[in-house]
């Protein structure tokens, strides 16, 4: 097999059915081109992640039995593009393990196993992301859910008496991603009448956070989230904080602002929910500097490290840095920059 010089272009050649899935923030589809864009330098990373890019492949080549599943997490440089050495290591060892076996599928899907085992760019997904892939996937091709599906369907929708312990995180993974709006009204008006204990409450959350959500389950959520932060419930106010995240209710922001403006609620758990899951949310004239005040201020969190992560996302990257630049004097943000400046 020839040199590479993308990983796209191995799709290419081997008439590959790909199927690519963002891996970072939150479990969504991801165009083939982007992929490419990337890999040919012209495009920074939309979602990165801990100064990665994590996304899982899904693909199948001639008549392989099951589509084999890469989880690859490509190093960025400080711009959040491709750092691009690993990769080529990658694609080199791919045509040597591979490159032979594409025209056998039963040699390319045993290939494609050991071809990941010892990788490095290769990662394990947390078991909520697992979970949340495969809905999705099975989703996007129109395949059954798994068979917890219905016994999740069955306990949030109240037509059936089941031991919440009992409940598959695979079924209310699926549950969410099948969702309509319906639906979510209906799981809305549940958790407003406080159906559910907090132990279901939060495995739903962590699903919820991968999906766009009906207007009036976001404002349940909220309400959940404030009920939790009264009685000191930081995980499900974390929680509850992550799930509202990918909505485009102008509620989240509303919220958002005024947890960063609460001292008292405004702990590092909560910062964490907000850059990792509500992103989209500090791209805000009012609560990006709320925020990175919030994170200076406080000596348990890793102001640095915190910075750097969301600056690597594009649509923040500027906005993060002239709200830096703009510190005022005399700021937690302008003493934790100033602490950073070279000394002679």
């Amino acid at each position: 097999m020839q040199a590479l010089n993308t990983l796209d272009e191995f799709f290419e050649r081997s008439g590959a059915e790909v199927a690519i899935y963002h891996m970072g923030r939150r479990v969504t589809a991801c165009p083939r081109e982007t992929l490419a864009a990337f890999e040919r330098g012209e495009l920074a990373w939309p979602v990165p992640w801990q100064g990665q890019a994590r996304v899982a492949i899904a693909f199948r080549i001639g008549d392989m039995t099951e589509p084999a599943i890469w989880f690859l997490a490509f190093a960025l440089d400080e711009q959040g593009m491709l750092s691009p050495a690993s990769r080529d290591g990658f694609l080199n060892r791919l045509v040597e393990t591979l490159g032979r076996n594409v025209a056998n599928p039963g040699l390319a899907e045993a290939s494609s196993e050991h071809f990941m085992q010892d990788n490095p760019l290769a990662f394990t997904p947390s078991l909520p992301f697992q979970a949340m892939l495969n809905a999705r996937a099975t989703f996007d091709q129109n395949l059954p859910a798994s068979q917890h599906f219905e016994p999740v369907e069955a306990y949030l929708s109240g037509q059936q008496a089941i031991d919440w312990q009992a409940l598959g995180l695979q079924g209310i993974a699926d549950y969410t991603v099948r969702s309509d709006a319906p639906t979510q009204q209906r799981l809305a008006d549940a958790i407003m009448a406080k159906q559910f204990e907090r132990d279901v409450i939060r495995p739903l959350c962590l699903c919820l956070e991968h999906c766009a959500l009906d207007e009036r389950l976001v404002m349940a959520l909220i309400e959940r989230g404030e009920r939790a932060a009264s009685e000191g419930d930081v995980e499900t106010l974390c929680a509850c904080v992550r799930a509202v995240g990918a909505s485009e209710s102008a509620a989240v922001g509303r919220w958002y602002l005024a947890l960063l403006e609460d001292t008292a609620a405004c702990g590092p758990d909560v910062l964490a929910a907000i850059a990792g899951r509500g992103w989209e949310w500090l791209e805000d004239a009012e609560r990006l500097p709320l925020f990175l005040n919030r994170l200076a201020a406080r000596d348990d969190t890793d102001f640095n490290v915190a910075v750097r992560d969301i600056a690597l996302i594009p649509r923040l990257r500027l906005l993060v840095l002239m709200t830096l630049r703009d510190a005022p004097e005399g700021s937690a943000v302008q003493s934790r920059l100033a602490n950073l400046a070279p000394r002679h």
